[in-house]
């Protein structure tokens, strides 16, 4: 027997209220504030020219406070030691032999620091010399043979004197006169081509005489030497090697020629003449001031516009001034004083004007 279950029923007007909906989860939003890049450029540019004025800034000052403290006459700039460099060259093409220096030696005027190869030369000089020694040969027996033909000239003169002096006197007949005139006719000229002769042979000794000297010469040229007193440089070709007429093969310094280029404003540059007294204090021998002079002042003013109209910009012009060392100082501290060097050039425009203690104790070379 079967039972119904019976459940109550929901009362009516009874809402059954919905499952409740999942709200959708808020992921957090982080937002970068960045300044426009034109901006931030400007500031990194702004921040870039102050720390170079400041570091600047601190270089000058420096610089200034290190100098010594100076008489009203005497001024001063910086620069570095400088030297004339002279490159030791071929006259010719030519293979490189030997090189008998190298970089960082120090060379003597004439000193011979490379050859050349010149078997080409030494065979065209033996040529030359055998044809002037044939030359020679020839003009011996050219002025041999002008002594024979003077002879003979004499002996037609001669006999052309009697027949000339028998035909007078009736002893001798116009036939044998005439025949005497001849012959001393044709030995007249003779002689003078025998001193033709001798002349043209005279200038072939003389063509084969030049052919020697000249390739004598050449190969003197093949054979590299300093020029100056230097220092050398550089190495610019190696032994073998092929190199064109006028190749470097050597660059060296003129130790002999050692000077600073110094910048001086208008008001300094014009109390400044050439040959005045000047000191070099390099970096490297602060205590030992090197003696100098004035070789050169630039007529043309650098670093502002060639024409300027105010005073104040004219107190800006800077000059470029030569300071020398003197050569007895520089002969005997070559090796110290080189080029490269940096220091500060003291100029002495007033004559009058002591050197300080500090600039004026100069060693005695």
């Amino acid at each position: 027997m079967s039972r119904d279950l019976d459940y109550p029923a929901p009362p009516r007007n009874t809402l059954i209220p919905p499952a409740p909906a999942q709200q959708p989860k808020v992921l957090p939003v982080v937002v970068t504030l960045s300044a426009p890049e034109p901006k931030r450029r400007r500031a990194w540019l702004v921040l870039t020219i102050i720390g170079l004025a400041t570091a600047a800034a601190a270089g000058v000052y420096y610089w200034q406070s290190s100098a010594p403290a100076l008489p009203a006459g005497i001024v001063f700039g910086n620069g570095r030691l400088e030297a004339d460099e002279i490159d030791v060259a071929t006259k010719f093409s030519g293979r490189i032999a030997e090189l008998l220096v190298d970089e960082g030696d120090t060379v003597r005027a004439g000193q011979v620091v490379a050859r050349m190869d010149t078997r080409d030369l030494e065979t065209s000089l033996r040529k030359a010399e055998a044809q002037a020694l044939g030359a020679t040969r020839m003009l011996e027996a050219a002025r041999a043979a002008v002594e024979q033909q003077r002879a003979q000239t004499n002996l037609t003169g001669q006999e052309l004197t009697r027949a000339s002096f028998l035909f007078a006197k009736g002893y001798g007949t116009a036939e044998l006169l005439d025949q005497r005139r001849q012959a001393d006719a044709v030995a007249q000229a003779s002689l003078s081509i025998a001193n033709a002769r001798v002349g043209e042979v005279e200038q072939t000794l003389a063509a084969a005489t030049h052919d020697v000297h000249l390739y004598n010469v050449n190969i003197a040229d093949n054979t590299l030497t300093a020029a100056r007193d230097g220092r050398i440089q550089y190495r610019l070709a190696n032994v073998g090697e092929v190199i064109p007429a006028g190749g470097k093969v050597f660059t060296m310094l003129d130790i002999g020629y050692v000077y600073m280029d110094i910048f001086l404003p208008t008001a300094d540059v014009g109390r400044t003449l050439v040959g005045g007294d000047a000191r070099i204090v390099l970096d490297a021998m602060p205590a030992t001031p090197t003696p100098a002079k004035v070789v050169f002042i630039a007529d043309q003013a650098q670093f502002t516009p060639k024409t300027v109209e105010t005073k104040a910009e004219r107190d800006k012009l800077m000059f470029r001034v030569r300071v020398r060392v003197e050569p007895a100082f520089l002969a005997a501290h070559a090796a110290e004083v080189r080029s490269g060097l940096p220091g500060l050039a003291y100029v002495r425009v007033d004559p009058r004007v002591d050197w300080p203690a500090s600039l004026s104790g100069v060693s005695n070379p």
